[in-house]
């Protein structure tokens, strides 16, 4: 398994067990519960990058998965990536995954797109899932997406409330359409809320491989330049790296916005909370138990199933009393909220 530098996380409290998944030598973790049924497990998830304590969207998989396990009795299980891998080994995890006998078998993050294409193909009785892509079209594959641009619609509206400096930053994990989506809501977010301000734009690298979602020394780095010209508010997209951005933020006493998860509440970034104002969530957690749900009440999800505004799938966080307590920002982003769920405001994606 790989090793990535991380911010120590706080273990799973339930027991486990581990098993050996033969797919490119990965190992994985299993909870204790048994759940009674030859046919199914439970469910798997094959992480993205940053893997299992990113404090982001793997995270927010893994409560999902933990949360159909408490319910339904499952013994669900999650693989983590390796370093270098082909889209050849991750069809061989997913296979494997399916093989086993887990239903469904989720793919967290875009860069499975084209194994689940293929390992679908193979296993027309179980149910695929894909979060964060929609490209595939199957009638075993769940395509779960979300409308992340609402919610960094709403993040840029609180960013542009609270910055004194009418500076503010933005951190990419990955150059790629998905991730532009994060910074084009929250710039027109900001922009759409206070004119003058300045959105500073990095992106720390063209590719995941080259560790834009898993380095928070990149993002830590990225964040300190920003800050340097002038930045009170900086927010990142950019999974495990998001942690850097967050550290700078906390050493330098400005505000900094999480994503995915309610990153406030992350026991990981307990020493930092009180710099994180808020996060611009999507509920990759509700995602991966409904699809789970869904084939186990015998009617599995299949197509886009697409999170927003308007159903939950996308929400801004207000964990931090300071953020909840401001009558400015949470009028402003309430009146936000309800224009993007009228229609009255269209937020871009690129």
């Amino acid at each position: 398994m790989r090793r990535v530098s991380r911010i120590a996380v706080a273990g799973v409290a339930t027991a486990a067990l581990a098993v050996t998944v033969s797919a490119c030598g990965s190992s994985s973790t299993s909870s204790a519960a048994s759940s009674g049924d030859d046919k199914n497990l439970g469910l798997a998830l094959a992480y993205d990058v940053g893997g299992k304590g990113d404090q982001s969207f793997n995270d927010a998989a893994t409560s999902g998965m933990e949360k159909a396990d408490k319910e339904f009795g499952y013994t669900s299980t999650a693989v983590e990536p390796q370093d270098g891998e082909s889209d050849a080994d991750k069809v061989q995890r997913l296979e494997t995954l399916a093989k086993q006998g887990y239903n469904p078998v989720v793919g967290v993050g875009y860069a499975y797109a084209p194994a689940v294409k293929e390992a679908a193909a193979k296993f027309p009785d179980t149910t695929f899932g894909i979060v964060d892509d929609e490209q595939v079209k199957a009638d075993n594959v769940a395509d779960l997406v979300f409308s992340e641009e609402q919610a960094s619609y709403l993040a840029g509206v609180a960013a542009a409330k609270a910055t004194k400096s009418n500076v503010v930053g933005f951190v990419g994990g990955v150059d790629v359409p998905l991730i532009h989506k994060f910074g084009a809501g929250f710039k027109q977010g900001v922009q759409d809320t206070k004119k003058g301000v300045t959105v500073k734009e990095q992106y720390l690298t063209e590719t995941a491989a080259e560790g834009g979602f898993s380095s928070p020394d990149k993002g830590q780095s990225a964040a300190e330049g920003q800050i340097d010209a002038g930045a009170d508010v900086v927010y990142a997209a950019a999974g495990l790296s998001g942690q850097g951005v967050i550290k700078a933020a906390s050493a330098a006493k400005i505000w900094a916005i999480g994503v995915d998860s309610d990153q406030y509440q992350q026991d990981a970034l307990k020493a930092y909370k009180s710099s994180i104002l808020t996060s611009a969530m999507k509920n990759v957690e509700g995602a991966v138990y409904d699809l789970a749900k869904s084939v186990k009440d015998g009617k599995p999800q299949s197509g886009v199933v697409r999170g927003s505004l308007s159903n939950g799938g996308v929400s801004l966080a207000s964990s931090n009393p300071t953020f909840s307590s401001d009558k400015t920002i949470q009028d402003a982003v309430t009146k936000a909220a309800e224009a993007i769920k009228a229609g009255t405001i269209t937020v871009k994606t690129s």
